[in-house]
């Protein structure tokens, strides 16, 4: 036996169990970690995408609807789930009624509707392998009624597609590669904006550069984001948004980033040059965006605010110079939507429909001139004396057309949409086919059918209103869709209040820009009178945060006190003076300083109420509330109010001559024609009356 052993009785020496327990922790540790690892690469995000169509009723015994959405690039989607709401006639047979679901051409789904008189909700799992990068989901009815021997369509024939149908995903997200456009794609996506995991960040207290740099990159960013309820924000370095965000775009001098971002972008040649840098911070994917040149700042912004140059660099790092074009192509939309990807086929006799739902990329109000091309072809078996299509936008049919054998294999009908009609950022434009057989049509004939040809579209004409009122906000403010010599006076220091002010107003004016090319300058206090004098001005603050809006108190709808603590009642409102210290405004306003720009001055006695303001600013949905208004009140408990001030709210007298003249030039050439047929009946009146001595004229004879 071993004595050392007997001598001490543990076995093991304190040094060797110190070294086990070592081990031991490490070999938990790796474990630990190695199923952590597995978790985060398994792990499943989830994203719903709404789609934007409206509720819409199709009539017939056959009837389909469109719908489109989009999956992001770098998904794994592990599941995708159709969610569908809709009621059906009361009157279906159920054993032979039934509604198909068909993604981009393909066929995947089936059901027989609830024989009910309420709204169906159906959840639908989409296969994986049929899922592209864009869209087409087809929804298609046979609507049939009950103690119908013949499929015979009548009004009570219908199907309603109701709005909030969505699809859900479920999907693992790849990595982010190291390359300016990998960023470009995740700080933009759908998913990243509306789970707040992006920012565009600045200096801690940035000139006035800075914010025109980073109001210049927002905007170009707001104008391709999809989502509707969350928006993109500019915060500053040390907001806590900036810190919980995964995607970051800094943008500032390079003096005035902090030291790691410093580390990461050599500093030499930026006085002559702008750089994009992507850098990878822990959880954290930046795009550094820098210079000490305020010119190339902006310029490099607007390089930002380029999609095209922005998804075509593949590099980690771009330089922009003052030779650098980073000016935005014609884009693709110029007033012209295409209704369908794809031909879409109608089968059987009677009345079929089939619903577009066009989604505009800016409110657009329809000018004269704007017209829907159908093109379509159709089968020969029909009675021509009864069989017609009608085209409706938005459940007002606005016009048809009789279908003839000569044009079966090729026909089109266009029509103009009402004058002046309002159309919003999306409608529905509904394509109905009479298909009617002859009364002694052999029973086995072959089935009538129509098909909508892809190239049909909507061609959508729109032009500047001449109104200073919320119905032309921020139209007015743009030219050819760019900034039209913008001027923003902010607060001269900013609170996080004021920073989720300027958010919003850049959001929703760069959701209407489509191009990069405009001006726009963000000003502190008072810019300069010759500044005032050419620019159109968005003011936003407390009278005593920014000296431009205490200066034009007297000018305002809504005034404040002589102590600018509080609104004061006017003609539209009387306002309890402890009620008008928790109030926030937006008032549009006649420029003082030139009669033909208007100014948007959003104002209240806190920050914080500047803010609630600007929310019924912030994005389309709310801006459409207010239409003939110039004055809008928003109080701590959401309570918003609209008036209307001006009598006149035509910014230009002589253009609202000219679009008059215009709009009823038709009116004019009836009225000049009817004027000359009167004087030529006049002259040869005359003529006729002297001949005949009927009329004497000058007699020289005096009595």
């Amino acid at each position: 036996m071993n004595k050392s052993f007997i001598n001490k009785p543990n076995g093991i020496k304190q040094n060797d169990i110190s070294k086990l327990l070592a081990l031991f922790i490490a070999v938990v540790m790796i474990l630990l970690g190695g199923l952590t690892a597995q978790s985060a690469k398994g792990a499943t995000s989830t994203y719903t995408e709404p789609f934007q169509n409206t509720t819409t009723s199709l009539s017939g015994s056959s009837v389909q609807t469109n719908m489109y959405f989009v999956k992001m690039g770098y998904w794994d989607v592990k599941k995708a789930t159709f969610n569908l709401s809709f009621q059906i006639s009361q009157l279906n047979d159920q054993k032979s009624s039934d509604i198909t679901v068909m993604i981009n051409g393909t066929k995947f789904y089936s059901f027989k509707p609830k024989n009910n008189s309420g709204i169906q909700n159906r959840q639908i799992e989409i296969p994986k392998k049929l899922i592209s990068g864009t869209n087409n989901l087809q929804i298609m009815g046979q609507i049939t009624n009950k103690n119908s021997n013949q499929a015979v369509s009548t009004p009570a024939n219908w199907l309603t597609i109701y709005s909030g149908a969505n699809v859900n995903f479920e999907y693992g997200l790849a990595p982010a590669k190291n390359s300016i456009k990998s960023f470009y794609d995740y700080f933009t996506g759908a998913d990243t904006i509306s789970n707040q995991s992006a920012v565009v960040a600045t200096a801690n207290k940035p000139d006035n550069n800075e914010l025109t740099s980073s109001a210049t990159a927002l905007s170009g960013q707001a104008r391709t984001i999809t989502t509707a309820d969350e928006e993109l924000p500019i915060v500053t370095l040390n907001d806590k948004k900036y810190d919980q965000a995964r995607y970051r775009m800094i943008v500032a001098k390079y003096d005035h980033l902090p030291d790691n971002l410093k580390k990461a972008v050599r500093r030499q040649g930026l006085d002559q040059k702008a750089v994009l840098q992507r850098v990878n911070d822990g959880d954290h994917n930046d795009l550094v965006v820098t210079s000490n040149n305020n010119e190339l700042l902006t310029r490099a912004a607007k390089f930002v605010a380029n999609s095209e140059l922005m998804s075509e660099t593949a590099s980690d790092e771009k330089t922009v110079t003052d030779q650098t074009n980073t000016n935005t192509s014609v884009l693709q939309y110029q007033g012209r939507y295409q209704l369908t990807n794809q031909d879409v086929q109608l089968t059987g006799a009677n009345h079929h429909e089939q619903a577009f739902f066009v989604n505009l990329p800016v409110d657009r109000t329809n000018a004269n001139g704007s017209k829907i091309k159908i093109n379509y072809k159709y089968a020969k078996n029909l009675d021509f004396n009864n069989s017609l299509i009608t085209v409706y936008v938005n459940n007002q049919a606005i016009g048809s057309k009789k279908l003839t054998m000569q044009r079966a294999n090729g026909d089109s009908v266009t029509v103009s949409l009402p004058k002046d009609k309002p159309l919003g950022n999306s409608f529905t434009i509904r394509v109905a086919f009479d298909l009617q057989l002859k009364k002694n049509a052999d029973s086995n004939a072959e089935t009538p059918w129509a098909t909508v040809d892809s190239d049909s579209e909507a061609d959508i004409k729109s032009e500047p209103q001449n109104d200073l009122l919320f119905k032309n906000y921020p139209s007015m403010f743009l030219k050819n869709g760019a900034f039209n010599n913008l001027a923003i006076v902010r607060p001269k220091d900013m609170t996080a209040n004021d920073f989720k002010t300027f958010t919003n107003i850049v959001n929703l004016i760069g959701n209407y820009t489509q191009s990069n090319m405009g001006d726009l300058k963000v000003y502190d206090n008072k810019p300069s009178s010759s500044t005032l004098e050419n620019a159109n001005v968005v003011a936003f603050g407390t009278p005593d945060q920014n000296n431009l809006i205490k200066r034009l108190n007297s000018k305002l709808y809504f005034k404040f006190d002589n102590g600018f603590d509080h609104f004061l009642s006017n003609e539209k409102l009387s306002i309890e003076s402890g009620y008008g210290h928790n109030i926030g405004t937006d008032q549009l306003i006649r420029s003082p300083y030139n009669k033909q720009r208007g100014m948007l001055i959003i104002t209240a006695a806190k920050p914080e109420d500047v803010f609630i303001a600007s929310t019924q600013i912030s994005d389309q949905k709310n801006i459409q509330q207010y239409q003939n208004t110039d004055g809008i009140l928003v109080d701590q408990d959401n309570n918003h109010y609209s008036y209307r001030f001006k009598k006149v709210a035509a910014i230009n007298s002589q253009q609202n001559i000219s679009h008059t003249i215009s709009k009823n030039s038709q009116l004019l050439i009836y009225l000049g024609l009817a004027v000359f047929v009167a004087t030529i009946i006049a002259v040869v009146g005359f003529m006729l009356l002297r001949k005949n001595g009927l009329l004497k004229i000058g007699d020289n004879k005096h009595e």
